[in-house]
């Protein structure tokens, strides 16, 4: 059976949810928060060591005003409710993408990463205003600024990624069969599943599913 290291998911559908159960796409957000908690459980039972979670595109920039409010807002109140009992769980939060936030947000995430820095059963990785080209034009950008030989060793240290091992298993849900500009360069040799369920509806039946076909899976990273 393959080992399981590291599993990064692709949250969608929290929108079309909530339009489709409240006429709300932000109550679509507020119960996709739930579908989280529940998946960082289970990724603990099942003793993975990351989990990467794509919370916000630079894309997503585009979505209406106050949705974006509602997205970064509900992320506040989490990090300042619940960061104490990640904590206590020994779960290290890290976040990945260009931290242009609120001087507000920016606090409350430097606090997080740093209370959670030394934790090491779970770690989280939170792509938060991340999009993967703009991660590997700037890691080319140091290379070349550095002088360096241009090789998979060194273009990795300048990844927002360094020192995570690629994930193994990626999942996307929302019945959207694309990768959005998420991790291009660490997603070379993962296993993809695509789930035709929205995030919020999402179970850990359906998680636990996933992981069990992966592990069946013949992995032949480009040899027979």
């Amino acid at each position: 059976m393959n080992p399981l290291n590291h599993v990064a998911i692709i949250m969608d559908g929290n929108g079309r949810w909530g339009l489709k159960h409240k006429n709300s796409r932000n109550a679509g957000h507020k119960a996709g928060l739930q579908t989280v908690e529940k998946i960082i459980k289970e990724t603990i039972k099942n003793k993975i060591g990351y989990l990467t979670l794509y919370a916000f595109s630079t894309e997503n920039w585009k979505r209406p005003k106050k949705e974006v409010n509602y997205l970064f807002n509900l992320l506040e109140n989490f990090l300042i409710n619940r960061i104490e009992e990640l904590s206590k769980q020994n779960i290290k939060l890290k976040i990945i993408g260009v931290k242009k936030f609120s001087n507000k947000l920016n606090k409350i995430i430097t606090h997080s990463e740093k209370k959670t820095s030394k934790n090491n059963k779970l770690q989280i990785n939170l792509a938060l205003n991340y999009g993967s080209k703009f991660e590997l034009i700037s890691a080319f950008k140091k290379l070349s600024k550095n002088n360096e030989s241009i090789n998979e060793t060194n273009f990795e240290k300048y990844l927002q990624t360094k020192n995570i091992p690629d994930p193994d298993l990626i999942i996307r849900t929302g019945n959207t069969n694309r990768l959005s500009n998420f991790l291009l360069w660490q997603l070379a040799y993962s296993e993809i599943f695509f789930e035709k369920k929205l995030w919020p509806d999402f179970s850990i039946k359906d998680y636990n599913r996933i992981i069990k076909s992966f592990k069946k899976i013949k992995r032949n990273f480009g040899s027979i």
